[in-house]
């Protein structure tokens, strides 16, 4: 699976992932491993791109996920 193709990111998505990335210091890793909540996020809500909610709501289970390690 190509994940640029099945993760169409809203460009203000995009901006926040980027912006929370820097943030928050995760890897190129948890990068992709946000992106792929993400877009299971997006699929619960039957939406077609990935808005910024589900970039944060991917976001905060990965902080958790750090966290409690």
């Amino acid at each position: 699976m190509c994940l640029k193709k099945k993760c169409q990111l809203n460009p203000d998505a995009h901006q926040f992932l980027i912006e929370s990335m820097r943030t928050l210091q995760f890897s190129a890793r948890a990068y992709h491993r946000i992106l792929r909540l993400a877009r299971t996020i997006a699929d619960l809500s039957a939406s077609d791109r990935i808005e910024p909610q589900h970039i944060s709501e991917s976001i905060h289970y990965r902080y958790l996920d750090r966290v409690s390690v």
